[in-house]
């Protein structure tokens, strides 16, 4: 008997193939978890489609990645990360030989790919994405001199809200109006303010306890 006629195991050809092709892209693995996963979905669609359609499989499956790691690094808005894995998942049902088969391979690319985020606890992450992203601050202990140093001096001074914080809005301090942002908290036009943290150019506020 055949192992490719088994239809569990399109679960598991499409699991490990997702889990170590976003396991590549999430942690530097130096290349080694993405030589196994386009080997292990290039062997799921071998098994299951013909040359030409074995083509438009793989680009549409490898498409929808990239788009996956586009919206993950860079827009970070979910658009494209839905559409790429509505491509992965359509990709890996059209190959499959019944339903049943594709509903494994389905439940393999979202296991897969949620399992990829693992490898993170046990793997250095990329630095590379973390560049593209900003995920670095622009702290002193970074090295980095801010360009609002002045705002620092604001920490514990009292103002008013110019307009409702909701919870963002405009307050004064000293004559001079800042944007600041409140805990969440709803606060009125008028209502005295402490600022109770600065970061940057961010300033933290909160109602002044009569």
């Amino acid at each position: 008997m055949d192992i490719f006629d088994l239809q569990w195991i399109a679960v598991v050809i499409t699991g490990l193939g997702t889990l170590f092709l976003i396991g590549e892209v999430l942690v530097n693995a130096r290349g080694f978890f993405a030589l196994l996963g386009i080997g292990f979905i290039t062997v799921y669609f071998t098994a299951y489609v013909e040359t030409g359609s074995f083509i438009l499989m793989l680009i549409m499956y490898f498409a929808g990645l990239l788009l996956i790691v586009i919206d993950g690094k860079l827009l970070n808005d979910g658009t494209l990360a839905t559409l790429g894995l509505a491509s992965m998942l359509i990709s890996v049902a059209l190959a499959a030989p019944d339903l049943t088969s594709g509903l494994y391979a389905v439940l393999g690319v979202l296991v897969g790919g949620a399992a990829s985020f693992l490898f993170l606890k046990v793997f250095k992450r990329r630095n590379l994405w973390d560049k593209l992203t900003l995920r670095d601050q622009l702290t002193k202990e970074a090295g980095y001199n801010s360009i609002n140093e002045t705002y620092e001096q604001l920490v514990s001074q009292e103002g008013i809200t110019l307009n409702d914080l909701r919870p963002v809005g405009t307050i004064r301090i000293n004559n001079k109006d800042y944007s600041a942002i409140s805990n969440g908290q709803w606060i009125e036009k008028g209502t005295e303010i402490k600022v109770v943290q600065v970061d940057g150019t961010k300033i933290l506020v909160e109602k002044v306890k009569k």
